[in-house]
């Protein structure tokens, strides 16, 4: 069953949405600080207990998803994704080669600047036959895909492992399809985000962001309740870019080295 919706995400004209940039804002803080305590504690031996504790890494999860699906519904305001997709790759491949020279033992691979740079481009790609589907069913699906495809990584195909299919570990042995959540033998990354799951929230906030460029979200959805929050979620990329060099910079300051 498909809807024909008018795309009016094409038109120079609209409204802000201030609450989309104020939680980009504060889904950035969110990361910078996460990455700080990371570098502490894997870097400088400053032991970090939350960093181990289930509940942070699926706090982790949450916001960086909520960054996703943001993302996502920014789509409908953009009036070339694809140039924006390929930037952002672009971006993430050069922070994957600086991080490989600078700390081989730690590289960057298909982190969450490489995920949004594709996703961007996916949806370039497919965005005639989105904006033809209900934002509703679509959404919908993409909730159903998510969960069926969240245990990629552990190596299953389904709704928990007990109701899923087993993924043949030929495809974990190439070790070439970490992209796409199966990682081969000794896969290491201390950034990832692989498009599966993770494109189908992406992909959901694409379809709901058509109620965010008609103006049918409650009014406080287009204002700015906190302008420093909004301004920040403006700016994400730089910030993201940014962050890690300033951080090493002062803790060169602090430590020594």
């Amino acid at each position: 069953m498909t809807t024909e919706i008018k795309n009016t995400e094409q038109t120079p004209k609209y409204r802000r949405a201030g609450l989309m940039d104020e939680i980009r804002g504060f889904c950035i803080i969110c990361m910078v600080f996460y990455h700080v305590m990371f570098d502490l504690n894997y870097t400088y031996n400053i032991h970090i207990p939350i960093m181990f504790d289930d509940w942070f890494g699926i706090i982790r999860d949450i916001f960086a998803g909520t960054f996703m699906f943001i993302s996502g519904m920014s789509c409908r305001y953009s009036r070339n994704n694809a140039k924006r997709g390929i930037q952002c790759f672009f971006i993430a491949m050069a922070i994957t080669y600086v991080f490989a020279i600078i700390s081989p033992g730690a590289p960057i691979l298909f982190g969450i600047l490489h995920f949004m740079g594709v996703s961007m481009m996916i949806y370039a790609v497919a965005e005639k036959l989105i904006v033809k589907i209900h934002p509703l069913i679509g959404a919908g699906v993409c909730v159903v895909l998510f969960l069926a495809t969240m245990g990629f990584t552990s190596g299953y195909f389904g709704l928990g492992e007990f109701f899923g299919l087993s993924i043949p570990e030929l495809f974990y042995e190439s070790g070439l399809l970490f992209p796409f959540g199966i990682t081969g033998q000794g896969f290491i990354s201390m950034d990832y985000f692989p498009l599966f799951p993770w494109l189908f929230v992406f992909l959901a906030g694409g379809f709901l962001g058509y109620y965010a460029v008609n103006d049918k979200f409650p009014e406080f959805f287009y204002k700015t309740h906190i302008k420093p929050l909004a301004v920040i979620g403006r700016y994400t990329i730089w910030i993201y870019i940014l962050h890690q060099p300033m951080a090493m910079a002062i803790f060169w300051l602090i430590f020594g080295r």
